[in-house]
């Protein structure tokens, strides 16, 4: 099996632990302050990872360079900045319009790779764009579209995942994934720890009534290795095989495993509209997975059967 499928497909099932991990989160957060759920939620990680280098991986740990460092610390700041933009956000504006001004990040990561990576996306990558962001609008928009202050934050998120994202494909390549992986998780939990003992109740990180609550320690156990460790590992080691258009992509499928959870766990009615949105975000990264020939060949085909005299 060709490296990318892997690669893709390992970042597919990223998406659906994203998006089968949103309740849990949303749970846990109702308990400990955004900003402290996630400092513990990445220090742990970042620490898990940390056992991983040094047990297993140890030439990995000695390669730890500044160059390496400093990568690892840009990606962390752009990933911090999305969660502390979408948590934000969230406070001013509704929860479905915060997924779709998120999501557009699969708009910002083809203009951003030409700037940075300067790649220029292929033909069914931005078709599969186009289809995937109309499939977001169906699947988390209402009817209202006003702007309002949220709205704006929620936009520096998306700008915020998809800086992560492209420049996780300029310096994934050049760094090795795990020591490039702890790097980023340290910095997010760091820069977490440091925004909550500023702006939030942080002692309650401390309080083991709240860190027992099931809803907390559930949240934590889940989202610690699978979600986060592993995540963002599996992020820096595929996008050494596959472009940052076809993460974003993939990515937007994090709302359509969320909405299926919702609906299982929940009993959140998913609508024709929503299940239309599923519908498109799904074809959009189809799409992309196809090879640029393959269009090229059908539209070759179609212009020599209408050449054919009857």
């Amino acid at each position: 099996m060709k490296k990318h499928v892997i690669a893709d497909f390992s970042l597919l099932m990223v998406a659906f632990v994203w998006g089968a991990t949103f309740v849990l989160v949303q749970n846990a957060i109702a308990f400990l302050p955004p900003l402290t759920f996630n400092a513990v939620r990445f220090l742990m990680a970042s620490g898990f990872l940390f056992m991983l280098l040094a047990l297993f991986y140890k030439k990995q740990l000695k390669a730890i360079n500044k160059k390496l460092v400093f990568s690892g610390i840009i990606l962390g700041i752009w990933l911090f900045g999305g969660y502390g933009f979408q948590t934000i956000g969230l406070q001013f504006t509704t929860t479905s319009k915060s997924a779709f001004i998120t999501g557009l990040s699969v708009v910002l990561v083809p203009v951003l790779g030409i700037f940075i990576l300067k790649q220029l996306p292929k033909l069914p990558a931005v078709i599969g764009v186009i289809i995937a962001t109309v499939g977001l609008y169906l699947l988390t928009l209402g009817e209202s579209l006003d702007i309002n202050p949220g709205d704006v934050w929620s936009f520096f998120c998306a700008v915020s995942f998809a800086m992560q994202i492209t420049l996780t494909g300029k310096y994934a390549p050049h760094f090795p994934s795990l020591a490039l992986a702890l790097i980023q998780i340290t910095t997010v939990g760091v820069i977490s720890a440091m925004g909550g003992f500023l702006f939030e109740d942080w002692q309650k990180a401390f309080d083991p009534q709240i860190m027992g609550t099931p809803e907390v320690f559930w949240a934590l156990i889940i989202t610690v290795i699978p979600a986060t460790a592993l995540a963002f590992l599996v992020q820096t080691q595929a996008q050494k095989f596959t472009t940052a258009t076809r993460v974003a992509l993939i990515y937007a499928m994090e709302p359509v495993f969320a909405a299926i959870a919702a609906f299982l766990w929940t009993d959140e009615v998913l609508t024709a509209k929503a299940i239309l949105g599923c519908l498109g975000i799904f074809t959009g990264m189809i799409l992309a997975e196809m090879p640029p020939e393959y269009l090229s060949l059908k539209r070759r085909k179609k212009s020599e059967n209408h050449c054919v005299s009857p």
